[in-house]
């Protein structure tokens, strides 16, 4: 297979990351007869010191006509210290979350028997620790209108149906292929927006039975 891969190198530790994650899927691809290619893109503070966009549109048609995206970091101290800073390192993984319809973060959390003693956790609790975390990225609080002057702020922290139902339907197809378990992690006592996601993880659970 040939792959086309665009390399996001950002900020801070990144370019460090993405050199070694370039070699890692190099060797993988040359060991199993795949051919892959790369086109690297500039984005966070990088691209805002370069062309004042932290997600520039060549970066967005890079992303685009790319197999898959390897993304390092973004961020900066000059812009964390700065709260009046209008145009952030963060906004540009922002923004390429949502124009990519990139809404579901799959992080698995395994561990390996060699490093189980340098777990702050007891052994007993990770030893053998396999789950997936799935969390939803283009909706919520992060994308709700916000508000800011000296004395107020706010975030707004809205969701749709279809955002709650497509991020459920990843976790239960998860859930299916492998424990047949899924958690869903809310503040129902407290939240709207909590009581919706319950409402629709009730609502759907019966199109997929433990067998």
């Amino acid at each position: 297979m040939d792959f086309k891969i665009a390399v996001l190198a950002g900020d801070g530790i990144g370019p460090e990351i993405s050199v070694q994650g370039v070699d890692v899927m190099t060797a993988v691809c040359e060991k199993f007869g795949h051919k892959v290619s790369y086109e690297y893109a500039i984005c966070g503070a990088d691209a805002i010191d370069k062309v004042g966009d932290p997600f520039p549109e060549a970066t967005y048609e890079a992303c685009k006509n790319a197999d898959a995206v390897l993304f390092s970091a973004v961020g900066d101290p000059k812009f964390d210290n700065d709260p009046t800073a209008k145009v952030r390192p963060e906004q540009g993984l922002l923004a390429m979350r949502k124009k990519l319809g990139l809404f579901a973060n799959i992080r698995p959390v395994q561990t390996f028997k060699c490093l189980v003693h340098k777990s702050p956790l007891k052994a007993e609790l990770v030893d053998g620790a396999d789950f997936l975390c799935i969390r939803e990225l283009t909706g919520g609080m992060y994308f709700g209108e916000k508000y800011q002057d000296n004395d107020k702020a706010y975030d707004t922290n809205m969701y749709t149906r279809p955002e709650i139902e497509r991020i459920l339907k990843v976790g239960f197809e998860y859930a299916m292929k492998r424990r047949k378990h899924l958690t869903v992690v809310d503040k129902a006592n407290v939240l709207a927006s909590s009581r919706l996601w319950r409402q629709i993880a009730q609502e759907m659970a019966p199109q997929y039975p433990v067998l």
